[in-house]
């Protein structure tokens, strides 16, 4: 049975664009102007996915994606004009529901770039079961306060891409103010997004959330987030590992890579001191660099098929022999808290 789509955007031009994308994938597809007419489409019919513009008459992206999931959830994509100055509304698509987002394409040369990123984010969307969609939020993981802050730091390394956002802010969230690690997150995002993830994230959270930047110490209870458009490596000057940006000097497809984090650090940090987590998303980035620091005596753990969005990173890190262990995203938070109350 064809799997179908519907495309909501106030644009014609955008949503011929998509009709014709996806029809010529071999999807059926049907399309709708505004969120109303949205809305009532999907109560008289089911749709395994939904791409979803943001700005639209009488009933914007957002509202229509909160209706959306009360009455009838399902996958939704999100089709972002929205950079720098609005990235914060995308974040907000996510943690209604939202899986992944893809930038509104402006131009036909703009079109010819991101047709391939959307039917990729669309098929990989398409496995995730919708009872991953449909279920109650899981339960936020009570902060707890770490009893020892003087153990010697550790170093927390986490990759992700589709899905990882919410979890991400689930974690920043969780943490205690004097956790005792330094924490650094790779999330696969464009270059004009970083810094506002970085500012909500520390916004919300007990601990100090950053963008990367050259020379930023790794300290207790601070959270790094990789800089789009920069791999994120490390460096050690006398007493103190500090952040060092690096161009995509090795072709990667994701920059910032999760491979570029793990395997520098495989160089660089103590590894015994480091906890290396791989959650959901599309395609292998991270198991390399996770196989690579098990070797080297890291403690490693990758996101289970129950609870991730795209079983595609943690799963190619179980694979491939780099995760030790497998756990449910809940149990993945109360590791990472764990962690700060031992010593490394």
């Amino acid at each position: 049975m064809k799997k179908n789509i519907l495309v909501v955007d106030d644009s014609a031009v955008i949503r011929r664009y998509l009709v014709k994308l996806f029809v010529g994938a071999g999807y059926e597809v049907e399309s709708a102007k505004n969120g109303i007419e949205a809305l009532e489409k999907l109560h008289q019919k089911s749709f395994s996915l939904v791409t979803l513009d943001f700005e639209m008459p009488l009933k914007d992206g957002l509202q229509t994606l909160q209706e959306l999931m009360e009455c009838c959830a399902t996958r939704v994509l999100m089709v972002s004009s929205h950079t720098d100055s609005n990235a914060d509304v995308t974040f907000e698509a996510l943690n209604y529901g939202a899986l992944d987002y893809v930038h509104k394409p402006s131009s036909s040369v703009d079109i010819v770039k991101v047709s391939n990123e959307i039917l990729e984010k669309t098929r990989q969307l398409l496995l995730t079961p919708l009872s991953k969609i449909t279920k109650k939020p899981a339960q936020a993981v009570q902060q707890r306060e770490v009893k020892d802050s003087s153990i010697d730091m550790g170093f927390v390394l986490i990759g992700a891409s589709t899905g990882g956002p919410r979890l991400i802010e689930k974690i920043c969230k969780s943490l205690p103010q004097n956790y005792p690690h330094a924490v650094c997150v790779v999330q696969h995002m464009p270059t004009d997004f970083t810094a506002n993830f970085a500012k909500r994230l520390n916004s919300v959270s007990s601990v100090e959330v950053l963008e990367a930047d050259n020379d930023i110490v790794l300290k207790k209870g601070r959270v790094i987030i990789a800089k789009g458009g920069w791999h994120l490596h490390f460096r050690k000057k006398l007493t103190e590992y500090k952040v060092k940006l690096v161009p995509n000097t090795a072709g990667r497809f994701f920059v910032p890579s999760v491979d570029e984090m793990f395997l520098s650090a495989s160089a660089v940090l103590p590894t015994k001191k480091v906890l290396a987590i791989e959650l959901t998303g599309i395609g292998d980035d991270g198991a390399d660099g996770m196989v690579e620091l098990r070797k080297m005596g890291a403690s490693t753990i990758a996101e289970s098929e129950k609870t991730a969005i795209v079983y595609g990173m943690p799963k190619e890190a179980y694979e491939r022999g780099g995760a030790q262990r497998v756990l449910d995203f809940d149990d993945i938070v109360n590791e990472i808290i764990a962690y700060g109350q031992k010593g490394c």
